[in-house]
């Protein structure tokens, strides 16, 4: 193998992300490392080294050419995971300082040094014990970061943001108050798009969904009333609007059950800025304020209410 494939063959086995065996992780390992075309692993060197220089090193010995502006680049896509992944230290000077460096520990490099030798797999072993892998690290990180809901009595997670964050108000503080007892029949994830999909019983309902068909982001089913309940999550895009429930509409057209149109918002604020475009004889959740609807629903509602 050429020295940038043993370069990536070193970063996939030390559990770096894909993304950081790409060739320009490889150049700054290489670099980092005083390893030129006709360098012996076993002669590896963690000297102490500038963006600039990786390279000018790249360039004299690998014949690879990257601009001075692509500093950035590598400083993001290389340096700050090796950081991450304890591979390498920086000498404590500000980052926007001409004498900041980077190198490579003592303890990679005497692991490195012994690649392609009887030690290697040992050695390997060893360091793995005492470093937890980047790609272990990241998918811990995101992990912690998801939110845990409740479906359905089962467990799910929702990925991070605020049209997720929406949703999660949807069945945990929506539901119980305004669709008591319901099941949850669908919700997507920004991620991933058909979290909770129950098929069967869409299908029992009457719904007939091609893959064309863009399901509303939750839809709860009240089986006591017979009632669907289509809620759009809207933080920035996708409100119950006329054009909305036509589509719907088509997608649902043999079901009977009484269908709900629902729109919820985490707030005023965002309540506001689609207040004109939402349709009639539809509902308006917002998170912020639970315990109350906003129904559009003309005369249904029509008269004093008890207090």
């Amino acid at each position: 193998m050429s020295k940038i494939d043993e370069a990536r063959e070193i970063l996939m086995l030390l559990g770096m992300p894909k993304s950081q065996q790409a060739d320009l992780c490889c150049y700054s390992l290489l670099a980092m490392l005083g390893v030129t075309p006709d360098t012996e692993w076993s002669a590896a060197t963690n000297e102490w080294i500038r963006i600039h220089d990786i390279l000018q090193f790249t360039k004299e010995y690998y014949e690879v050419t990257y601009a001075e502006n692509s500093r950035e680049t590598f400083r993001k896509q290389a340096m700050h995971h090796f950081r991450n992944a304890a591979l390498t230290e920086d000498n404590g000077k500000a980052t926007n300082s001409p004498n900041y460096r980077y190198r490579i520990t003592e303890e990679t490099l005497n692991l490195i040094q012994s690649y392609g030798s009887g030690d290697w797999v040992g050695k390997l072993a060893d360091f793995k014990v005492n470093h937890e892998s980047l790609v272990d690290l990241y998918a811990s990180k995101k992990k912690m970061t998801k939110m845990p809901v409740k479906i359905n009595g089962s467990d799910f997670t929702f990925s991070p943001g605020a049209h997720n964050a929406l949703q999660k108000a949807i069945i945990e503080e929506f539901a119980p108050r305004f669709a008591p007892n319901s099941e949850c029949l669908y919700v997507g994830d920004t991620i991933e798009k058909d979290l909770v999909k129950n098929v069967d019983k869409l299908a029992e309902l009457g719904f007939e969904i091609t893959l064309h068909d863009k399901m509303p982001d939750v839809v709860l089913y009240r089986e006591d009333k017979d009632w669907i309940y289509f809620i759009e999550s809207v933080t920035s895009v996708g409100p119950m609007e006329p054009k909305r429930i036509k589509e719907i509409e088509e997608m649902t057209e043999r079901v009977n059950s009484g269908k709900i149109y629902v729109t919820a918002f985490p707030d005023f604020k965002t309540f506001k800025k689609f207040s004109e475009s939402l349709a009639w004889e539809t509902e308006v959740w917002i998170s912020e304020m639970p315990e109350h609807m906003i129904h559009l629903n003309g005369d249904k509602f029509m008269g004093p209410r008890n207090n």
